[in-house]
């Protein structure tokens, strides 16, 4: 197949801007397909427009405010209720959101979320840093084969059978991890506020939700230009980020590239769109840059990211060179030969003459201009994003060292 692809990978513990790189991308094509290809309902990718519309989008892609369609693949979960609420957030803008599932696509039910955060609760100060959204869960019953698929989801008594099955899935590990009785809690009423949204998605299914298959999507030639929209950061892969405080996810393009090759594209027309702020952020437990202390940032009102009960505060601190340098070099070893470009977002909140960052431990000030050089990748091209608009992201003609 000849269509282009583009792949935007989060540089960081996630928070990068992907959201803004996709929609931009979406901007210059006629007819493109968002790819989710990991990752699920707990992302949060903001977009804004110029006309005052401005949404974080979870269970839909980032370019949906230009009428851009979704694939979500295989390789993500969705939330029946997550996606409801964001169906009718967008509907409630006037955006009629259009949104393929495939079949084989796992979902999340209250069950996962409730497992999540008990046992997130229970690990108390060596928490993980999930967000309680039960993302790693899903992922694990499934992997243990009591799965529940988005193919199952048209069948109501399929489903009320799989959530049985689930509920004792659960009350099996509780009973050895947390040391609980799972089956005293009440779970009727949420099984049956399971089945509701399931009914309400129904009524949306071949309107603007689809249940499709890889095959078929790649067959539709509707598409001009395919855009993998990836989820979380590279600092937060399940091979190459800092366990236990990690997602059950390759956030790599490595997913999107299995997509690619089982489907026949051309890796020649591929584009890796590697995204970092010109700081650093994390939202959860885990290890963060040094100095964090010496960041002053400024125009940030409009920061989606805000305190939560499970990930705690969302935390700043300067761009911290080696961080950023291996989690490139963590990406090549997925992408050797592609085509890279580097989007640098979020210039407007610092001072770019005086961006204080981290080299080998040490801080450093200088200008935003001269850390290219420190980065040990050649990029085709470097990009910058002075706005929360994508039409504002432009060329900077920064010079890499290699």
């Amino acid at each position: 197949m000849s269509n282009k692809a583009s792949i935007v990978i989060g540089l960081g513990f996630g928070d990068e801007g992907k959201g803004l790189t996709t929609d931009y991308l979406c901007s210059q094509s006629l007819y493109p397909l968002v790819i989710r290809f990991n990752g699920g309902q707990q992302a949060g990718h903001t977009v804004s427009n110029a006309n005052g519309l401005r949404h974080v989008f979870s269970s839909f892609g980032a370019g949906t405010l230009r009428g851009a369609a979704t694939y979500w693949s295989s390789g993500c979960t969705m939330s029946p209720s997550a996606l409801l609420n964001e169906y009718r957030a967008l509907n409630s803008s006037g955006i009629s959101p259009r949104l393929y599932l495939d079949q084989l696509c796992a979902v999340t039910t209250h069950y996962d979320v409730l497992y999540n955060r008990l046992l997130e609760q229970q690990r108390g100060s060596a928490r993980h840093g999930s967000c309680g959204m039960g993302f790693g869960n899903t992922l694990q019953r499934h992997e243990a084969e009591v799965s529940l698929v988005a193919g199952d989801l048209i069948y109501p008594e399929r489903c009320i059978d799989k959530l049985k099955q689930i509920r004792l899935y659960y009350a099996l590990k509780a009973k050895t991890e947390l040391t609980i009785d799972f089956t005293a809690l009440h779970h009727d009423a949420e099984d049956q506020r399971f089945m509701t949204y399931l009914a309400e998605l129904q009524m949306l299914l071949n309107h603007n939700i689809f249940i499709t298959s890889e095959k078929a999507i790649f067959a539709d030639r509707q598409f001009d230009q395919y855009i993998f929209e990836g989820a979380q950061g590279v600092l937060l892969d399940m091979d190459f980020g800092y366990f236990p405080h990690v997602t059950r996810s390759h956030t790599t393009s490595k997913n999107a590239l299995d997509l690619i090759r089982r489907n026949t594209l051309q890796t020649s027309s591929v584009t890796l769109y590697g995204v970092s702020r010109v700081y650093h952020t994390r939202h959860g437990q885990g290890p963060f840059v040094a100095h964090a202390d010496q960041l002053v940032l400024k125009n940030n009102e409009m920061e989606t990211n805000v305190l939560n009960d499970f990930q705690g505060n969302f935390r700043t601190g300067p761009l911290d060179l080696d961080q950023l340098n291996y989690a490139l070099e963590s990406e090549s070893s997925q992408n050797n030969g592609i085509a890279k470009h580097l989007v640098l977002t979020c210039a407007d909140q610092v001072d770019e003459d005086y961006l204080p960052y981290t080299l080998t431990g040490k801080l450093h000030t200088g200008a935003l201009k001269d850390i290219p050089a420190f980065l040990n990748t050649s990029f085709k091209e470097i990009m910058i994003s002075r706005s929360p608009y994508a039409e504002n992201l432009q060329t900077a003609g920064f010079k890499t060292a290699i």
